[in-house]
């Protein structure tokens, strides 16, 4: 019986004692100092940069694409007031709804632009 608690105290130091020098021998390196991982970390914000970059520029595209619309949105509705002026309670001009429905598509178009659709 002492002989095999012998054994398992040997068996179990020589397990143990070569475990942990190699822990001492080799402690962990931070993850940061591995090439590979600078090379991600680099890549990770050049790719946010680049999306920073592209929302930006929709944002202006979009900016710019709502200032054409609104000026064409406020054109139609100036035509729009001249046509119905022209016209009288018994005369409504086919070009009159033409116009209408041109300015409510755009006026929704717009709305969509201003929503971020």
């Amino acid at each position: 019986m002492a002989h095999k608690l012998r054994v398992g105290v040997l068996l179990f130091s020589a397990l143990w004692i070569p475990g942990n020098t190699v822990l001492a021998q080799n402690p962990k390196v931070p993850s940061a100092q591995y090439p590979g991982d600078q090379a991600t970390q680099v890549e990770d914000e050049a790719k946010a940069k680049l999306e920073r970059d592209m929302a930006k520029k929709a944002n202006q595209d979009r900016q710019m694409a709502l200032k054409k619309d609104t000026d064409k949105l406020l054109k139609l509705a100036t035509e729009l007031k001249d046509y119905v002026d022209k016209t009288n309670e018994n005369m409504l001009s086919l070009t009159v709804i033409k116009k209408a429905e041109e300015i409510e598509k755009l006026a929704h178009s717009v709305k969509d632009k201003m929503k971020g659709n």
